[in-house]
């Protein structure tokens, strides 16, 4: 029977079957794993086959992996040579992020938006936790939203204490599968429990005994949401290295820039130094934010830096 996969602690698997039924599952021992280049094989939201192993104890065999319409992934925090898939399958993703306590960085809401436009997932930005924020930080939260929804993207202002924006994100959420991210402490947690509306997790009635003595390696979990649609929650990150991205291609996940790359004069143009670059003279002439931009070249040299 066909299932999706809702957790993954890295041998064993929690995966819903088309019974709607959840289950322990474990890759088939002979399973082919060539061309596997992820530290992962198999990941959140994908949809997988299985046969029963154990009926009393609903342990099934995952035998066959169907193939992803898209995936986010990120350099593996284990092993910089190889990528993680964070979560498949999705329809969009949000990235949390806050202004106070802790402060988001632009670098790191960018590169999150470069790795969603690189696999063309539509992303919203949610600025959470707006109770704490002060003047100060509400003329910056004004001024990121302007930046971004210049460019096409989706920002929101939430609240979970003051249920301030939460009937909007419940809008977005529904009838979707949305992957949640964000450093630790942006509340995520506040907004799932919320957007859950304090439903019952089916995933809890399955055992834990397969997870017991692993190591704490951190994973990603799907849940249902009560008005149609799954979350898929992951860990905090505390950054968000990109991978499969090379030198000549970000420009291409910058929406504002990729609409000019072609009136660049050369073909092969990093819009650094090259003379005739329409990027940078869109930075000059306020057409491209200038700190945009500098996001931009900052993960242009990590880039260089890490080698991909």
């Amino acid at each position: 029977m066909k299932a999706i996969v809702y957790k993954s602690t890295g041998s064993w698997y929690t995966v819903k079957g088309s019974d709607h039924s959840f289950y322990e599952a474990r890759l088939k021992g002979k399973f082919k794993m060539d061309g596997f280049t992820s530290s992962n094989p198999i990941a959140v939201g994908d949809e997988v086959e299985i046969e029963t192993e154990d009926e009393l104890e609903h342990r099934v065999m995952i035998t066959q992996i169907f193939p992803r319409k898209n995936y986010v992934n990120r350099i593996s925090p284990a092993n910089r040579r190889q990528h993680h898939i964070i979560a498949s399958n999705l329809d969009q993703s949000i990235l949390i992020a806050t202004l106070r306590e802790p402060r988001t960085s632009q670098g790191f809401l960018d590169r999150f938006l470069v790795t969603c436009e690189a696999f063309h997932i539509p992303a919203v930005i949610v600025f959470n936790k707006s109770d704490l924020y002060q003047e100060k930080e509400m003329l910056l939260f004004e001024e990121r939203k302007a930046m971004y929804e210049r460019i096409g993207y989706t920002v929101l202002l939430t609240s979970v204490s003051e249920e301030t924006g939460m009937d909007t994100l419940d809008d977005i959420l529904h009838q979707k599968i949305t992957l949640l991210s964000g450093h630790s402490g942006v509340g995520k947690s506040s907004l799932i429990n919320y957007v859950l509306k304090g439903a019952n997790i089916r995933t809890q009635e399955v055992s834990e005994w397969s997870g017991k003595g692993l190591h704490t390696t951190t994973f990603s979990k799907m849940f249902d949401l009560p008005g149609g649609g799954m979350i898929i929650d992951t860990p905090g990150m505390r950054e968000f290295a990109l991978a499969d991205i090379n030198k000549q291609e970000l420009s291409h996940y910058f929406p504002e820039m990729r609409q000019l790359i072609s009136s660049c004069q050369f073909n092969n143009c990093l819009h650094t130094n090259e003379p005739g670059c329409a990027v940078k003279n869109a930075v000059a002439e306020g057409v491209i934010h200038e700190d945009r931009y500098i996001s931009y070249y900052n993960i242009l040299e990590s880039i260089e830096v890490i080698g991909w």
